[in-house]
């Protein structure tokens, strides 16, 4: 998913219905923390992330992982402008 796709507009989280940030890759990763630097959306206000699987955002509840209060951090900073 590119920052400028017109769908990042009309996603939602399914738990707040707010918007949802795209967190970019921050270069490559081994496997251990795939999950850390894969493409994903983020809800800041709820600390959680939604994977982003060939694609395809998984937006579903159960989809989405609650992060620390450091990965926060971290993924603010790799949110796309």
């Amino acid at each position: 998913m590119k920052p400028d796709d017109p769908l990042l507009r009309i996603l939602a989280c399914p738990l707040d219905k707010g918007p949802l940030h795209l967190v970019v890759p921050d270069g490559p990763g081994d496997a251990e923390d795939a999950a850390e630097t894969a493409e994903a959306l983020y809800n800041p206000r709820l600390h959680r992330r939604y994977p982003i699987v060939d694609g395809i955002p998984q937006l579903l509840p159960a989809s989405g992982e609650q992060v620390s209060d450091d990965e926060h951090e971290e993924l603010l900073k790799r949110m796309a402008p």
